[in-house]
């Protein structure tokens, strides 16, 4: 017969992160007369979602390590000096039928008028991370405009790491000249690519018109045919 003692917990905070040690004692009893006591220790960490400012502080007074999880596309456009790279998503080269449609219709969208990779998840994050860094390393977590961020430091504190902090909205918040940056163009614009960065709001618009009309005629070539033909003659 086993019986559990008493569970407590206790809390401590600070400025970023709020951590709960929780103390537990189980009291078995394994033969006539003898109790067995047997006490578990147990730490788990919360998730600090801090600005650009705060994590300035982080880097230069708690020595937090930069890790960035944009993909590899947007990392070379821009990317704080001397951080980490380990993207949460990788770019997407299967073959099978139904990715080879998506990406044909992505790179003719997304792709070209937006300049975004066609990605899918990293398989290999977790373990890429944990064969750079302890559980008891301090991380800064960052991406484009905090989401991806997010979902990586999810994956890693139930990897077992315990010091995380993420930049709530991205380096696209970041101001110029805040971080040392190494690329082609600022931290806050490295999420932006392809002809939307030439003629702005107008490419978009005709791009959007022109790949409707390209799915239009592909899927629809009889009823463009006709369209066609309707149209005055010059």
């Amino acid at each position: 017969m086993t019986t559990i003692g008493y569970c407590t917990a206790l809390s401590s905070r600070s400025n970023f992160r709020t951590s709960w040690l929780v103390f537990e004692t189980h009291r078995g009893r394994t033969m006539p007369g003898k109790s067995l006591f047997r006490r578990s220790l147990q730490i788990r960490a919360e998730i600090s979602y801090i600005n650009a400012e705060e994590a300035k502080k982080l880097v230069a007074g708690e020595g937090y390590a930069i890790l960035d999880v944009r993909d590899k596309t947007q990392f070379e456009r821009a990317h704080i000096k001397s951080c980490y790279h380990v993207p949460l998503f990788i770019e997407n080269q299967d073959n099978d039928f139904g990715t080879i449609i998506k990406r044909t219709l992505h790179n003719n969208f997304a792709g070209l008028f937006f300049g975004l990779s066609f990605t899918k998840p990293n398989p290999d994050f977790v373990q890429s991370v944990k064969s750079q860094f302890s559980p008891e390393s301090k991380l800064l977590l960052v991406c484009q405009e905090g989401l991806r961020s997010t979902v990586a430091a999810s994956k890693l504190e139930q990897a077992g790491f315990q010091n995380l902090a993420c930049m709530t909205s991205g380096l696209q918040s970041v101001k110029p000249g805040a971080f040392d940056s190494v690329g082609s163009t600022e931290l806050q614009k490295a999420g932006k690519a392809g002809l939307i960065t030439v003629q702005g709001k107008i490419s978009a618009v005709l791009g959007t018109i022109l790949i409707c009309a390209f799915l239009f005629i592909t899927f629809f070539p009889e009823q463009a045919e006709k369209l066609l033909q309707m149209a005055p003659a010059s």
